[in-house]
């Protein structure tokens, strides 16, 4: 069997790609090997580099995302590409003083105000459309911990006077619409209260326990689809209301609460086929826990597709906390077409595990016409990560521990893993304790973050070194740089990482990346 682009030589890659086809399929991932020579080796220090607070690329590496040091502006960069070149060892000679000046690499498109004077944006959160064409913001008030109780709301969880939602869009920083959410309460942490997939958008309201369904129009509209929550149906509330006035009224379980309800109740009596010990097993099963159920709220929401959600729901408690491990959750798959449960899982269900392992990238929700979320490395489709979720497995005390542990990532949040080639597990090995393909904030280390050859276990093919208070620029030598060139889109993937409020520099590791696509030389 013929191996392709085996060659540690990068030309003598492209002219094997010249002369050999691989097979049906695998183009894509033999193309991704050519990041095997492509990868940073140079590191320019001390630069000069504008006050703002970086939130990350684009996908397609067309927009970078930052937000003023005051939090009430959004400024977006465009790269300007290519820009120095040298023709030996650039560690060999100084480059240009313009070499250290941030606007020599990138260019600002605009800056324009989105949070009031008692508004500030959420740093954490930004969502963009696969089109790249719509960028979704978010600013809010102060949050408030002794908030009045209103009828609806959820005792226990915080309120926040205002949070209004923004979509933008990207080329020129038009703002086309926004929807505003008052006394209410989003986890706007890392994205974590909204899910965006395809043209569609879902945002949690943890005070008032609602689901609402929101349709990215192309023209830049929000329009409002359905609200889960109290009801289900658009004519639930008519329907009761009618019922309620000609009888004899009182107060209801909301609705997404009901059918959670029904499914444990049908599920429990299924359990059983003698009709003797039905009831028996009722009561301890399900009658006995029955506050328990009732008590259970909404704390996060994803897509699996146009027509199914993932949700998790938990005690009040660990909804609002930041540590979830511990508490005891459920996980439920809701088709909002039939407004019906499909299934239900605990958070230590080995059921779920087995489908969490086998079907990772299911999880994920990446739409089928998405060009970058379907090359996100996984346990599912690479047998190298595989491997290390079953070292972890074997190491743990506790295999109900370890399910706990595994599950208190699920739901995924949106957009929360880069497609770069460089975290791809079949190329390179790195310290996922340093730096992963999850977006989250890390500690700046003193040591330097080392990625290693898969195919030459021995080989350290590059380095990232974070620095100390200082803004560190990863770039690469002449070879990479050409490439870059020739190969006129570009991915760029940065790790951004904050420092101290005090210290007004930040740190910047820049990687280029060239499209999966590389056209024929």
């Amino acid at each position: 069997m013929v191996r392709f682009f085996r060659s540690g030589n990068l030309a003598s890659r492209v002219f094997d790609r010249q002369l050999l086809s691989p097979r049906p399929g695998a183009t894509v991932n033999t193309v991704r090997q050519f990041y095997e020579n492509l990868v940073p080796s140079y590191t320019i220090y001390d630069i000069d580099c504008p006050d703002y607070s970086f939130r990350k690329f684009t996908d397609d590496g067309k927009y970078l995302v930052a937000f003023s040091r005051n939090h009430q502006d959004l400024i977006v960069y465009r790269p300007i590409w290519l820009t120095y070149s040298c023709t030996e060892e650039c560690d060999s000679h100084d480059l240009p003083p313009k070499a250290k000046k941030f606007d020599s690499f990138f260019k600002q498109l605009y800056s324009i105000p989105l949070a009031s004077s008692n508004e500030y944006i959420c740093k954490d959160f930004f969502l963009y459309m696969d089109c790249h064409q719509f960028g979704l913001f978010a600013t809010s008030t102060a949050q408030s911990n002794d908030s009045t109780a209103t009828e609806g709301a959820i005792h226990g969880v915080p309120s926040i006077e205002k949070i209004t939602f923004y979509l933008v869009r990207l080329e020129d920083g038009v703002i086309l619409d926004e929807k505003a959410f008052c006394n209410d309460f989003i986890n706007l942490a890392h994205s974590i209260g909204a899910y965006l997939y395809e043209d569609l958008l879902c945002i949690v309201s943890l005070r008032y326990q609602t689901i609402h369904i929101l349709q990215i129009r192309d023209s830049g509209n929000l329009v409002d689809v359905r609200r889960i929550g109290a009801f289900c149906r658009e004519d639930d509330e008519l329907f009761l209301h009618s019922h309620v006035q000609a009888g004899f009224g009182g107060s209801f379980l909301p609705g997404i609460k009901q059918r959670l309800l029904s499914y444990i109740f049908r599920k429990t009596w299924n359990e059983v086929p003698d009709q003797t010990l039905r009831v028996q097993h009722l009561k301890k099963k399900f009658y006995f826990h029955f506050q328990d159920y009732v008590d259970l709220i909404i704390w996060k929401v994803q897509f699996l597709d146009r027509h199914h959600l993932f949700i998790k729901f938990g005690s009040v408690d660990g909804g609002v906390s930041r540590s979830t491990d511990q508490n005891l959750a459920f996980f439920a798959v809701y088709n909002m077409e039939t407004t019906d449960i499909v299934s239900l899982y605990q958070n230590s269900s080995e059921e779920l595990y087995s489908l969490f392992e086998q079907f990772y990238d299911h999880f994920h929700a990446n739409p089928q016409d998405s060009s970058h979320g379907k090359f996100i490395s996984s346990h599912s489709n690479d047998i190298h990560a595989l491997d290390q979720l079953h070292t972890l497995k074997n190491k743990a005390s506790s295999s109900s521990q370890f399910v706990k542990k595994m599950m208190a990532s699920l739901p995924y949040t949106c957009q929360s893993q880069s497609p770069s080639p460089y975290f791809d597990l079949s190329l390179f090995r790195y310290d996922e304790k340093l730096i992963s393909a999850i977006d989250r904030h890390r500690h700046c280390t003193e040591h330097p973050i080392k990625f290693i050859s898969v195919r030459s276990p021995n080989v350290v093919k590059f380095k990232i070194k974070p620095g100390i208070g200082q803004l560190v620029w990863s770039s690469a030598k002449i070879l990479e740089l050409a490439c870059v060139a020739i190969y006129q889109h570009c991915l760029y993937q940065v790790q951004l990482q904050s420092l101290s409020e005090h210290n007004s520099s930040a740190i910047v590791n820049r990687v280029p990346i060239p499209s999966c696509r590389l056209p024929c030389l």
